[in-house]
């Protein structure tokens, strides 16, 4: 089994779904007392959260950087970064890096194609509703990518930052976020798909809760996470 590298800490949240996502899957796939060999750096987020509120998204990168080195000098196999936002500093953090990342935005882009879907909304903090760093990845593959208006991506945002990274799991805004969702399908009659592209917004939104096929990044990351391990 290999060895994999987790940055994670943005939030603390989302990163325990991996962790236990990941022993989880080692678990059914081996049996018995297995689970998944985990080498891990948590940062501290409001450190990287105001970095990435003033641009200065070279500082944040270069931080994660000295994680990742960490982690290949401890034995990883390769990394995840476990958060969509920051995969904006990829190219900063494989730098000097040996190992390789398994990055978000490819693996969602694997799923949806292995599902067959042409036009997929794209839920996420501000930056990676606005961006193109996740996005361009998905449309290299032919999907369409829609995302909400300004007003909506703003209210997306907050519920993110205010609530989600802290722990608050409200239901009020569970109904606005499926609010956005029928908007947008009435809008755009095509669209057969939705990514949550935050890694918390998967603690919000479930299966059953909208019609459209729904791509949770943390889980089709584990996933793919899993098959590397495994492999």
């Amino acid at each position: 089994m290999k060895t994999i590298g987790l940055i994670g800490g943005m939030s603390w949240e989302s990163t325990a779904s991996y962790y236990e996502l990941l022993n989880i899957g080692i678990r059914e796939a081996l049996g018995g007392f297995h689970s998944a060999k985990i080498i891990m750096h948590s940062v501290e987020f409001d450190q990287i959260h105001r970095l990435q509120h003033q641009n200065r998204w070279q500082e944040a990168g270069e931080i994660l950087a000295i994680h990742a080195k960490k982690l290949e000098m401890a034995g990883a196999d390769f990394i995840l970064i476990c958060t969509n936002t920051m995969h904006k500093v990829v190219p900063i953090i494989t730098k000097n890096l040996n190992i390789p990342i398994l990055h978000i935005a490819k693996t969602t882009a694997k799923a949806l194609l292995a599902q067959k879907c042409k036009k997929t909304i794209l839920l996420g903090t501000n930056f990676t509703m606005s961006e193109e760093f996740n996005k361009k990845i998905i449309k290299s593959h032919n999907i369409d990518v829609i995302t909400p208006n300004e007003a909506d991506k703003k209210e997306i945002d907050r519920v993110i930052f205010e609530e989600l990274v802290l722990g608050k799991i409200l239901d009020k805004s569970k109904k606005e976020y499926i609010q956005i969702i029928e908007k947008l399908c009435k809008e755009h009659k095509d669209i057969d798909s939705v990514i949550l592209g935050c890694t918390e917004i998967g603690l919000l939104l479930k299966k059953d809760d909208i019609k459209l096929k729904i791509f949770d990044t943390t889980a089709i990351h584990v996933e793919e996470a899993l098959k590397q391990a495994l492999s």
